[in-house]
């Protein structure tokens, strides 16, 4: 059992967040619990916590490496990250590189459709309205950030993707589109926060042709498809491989 030192700052959908002794820091814990279509559907699956743990310290590491600013400090345990303490901005940042999912109901875009080049929309962060999608002019009315912070956002974003695409693409994988959330850290900076996961990333497999069988993350859960620990199993399986490699 971990023993978590500190005040619980705030529980979310799939993570918990306490404070630490040095103010600017905070220990992440990332639970079991499975939720999808805002928390309608909700389940809880053994050893989901962990596996997003273990990818999201991989992956942050990863950009952290390519000049990527992220929240991320270090492991504590399995299911326990070191990260340092944000104001976290309200907005969730979509980028697709291939259609799926609500970019195909709400568009006649066709399903597996490349995007060139990638769509980028924001969303804002707000369970009760159901984290609708923005504008431009919808964002700027709600003044969530401002023009140069909006720009540095959009170059952080695009940069996480080429370096993510890239990387996923040599473990025979495509990315499909993934979900960034950002803040602002003790000194003003602008960092990537949350987690990079296959709960906010689309994973498909690309030496398995099924389009059922190659979904290796959430979509497992929303479409009842079964193999959700199977399938992050094998996405973490493949990022320690390569960590294997390099060292």
């Amino acid at each position: 059992m971990n023993h978590i030192q500190g005040s619980l700052l705030y529980e979310g959908k799939a993570k918990r967040v306490f404070a630490c002794e040095n103010p600017n820091r905070v220990l992440i814990e990332f639970k079991n619990d499975a939720t999808a279509f805002n928390a309608k559907k909700r389940s809880e699956i053994e050893g989901k916590g962990r596996l997003n743990c273990k990818i999201s310290s991989a992956l942050f590491e990863l950009l952290e490496s390519n000049g990527i600013p992220t929240h991320f400090l270090e492991l504590h345990s399995e299911t326990l990250m070191f990260a340092e303490k944000i104001n976290v901005i309200p907005l969730e940042v979509v980028i697709r590189n291939i259609a799926t999912g609500s970019l195909c109901r709400e568009t006649p875009i066709n399903e597996g459709t490349i995007l060139t080049p990638p769509l980028l929309e924001y969303y804002y962060k707000d369970d009760k309205l159901g984290d609708p999608i923005l504008t431009e002019r919808r964002l700027k009315l709600l003044d969530l950030i401002s023009p140069s912070q909006k720009e540095e956002v959009e170059n952080i974003t695009k940069r996480a993707n080429t370096i993510l695409k890239e990387y996923f693409d040599s473990l025979d994988l495509l990315l499909v589109d993934f979900k960034l959330e950002f803040g602002l850290n003790s000194l003003g900076k602008l960092v990537i926060a949350d987690e990079i996961s296959p709960d906010n990333c689309r994973f498909w497999d690309k030496t398995n042709s099924d389009p059922k069988g190659r979904i290796l993350d959430k979509d497992r859960f929303r479409q009842d498809l079964g193999g959700v620990i199977d399938a992050y199993e094998e996405i973490l399986k493949r990022i320690e491989k390569d960590l294997s490699h390099a060292s």
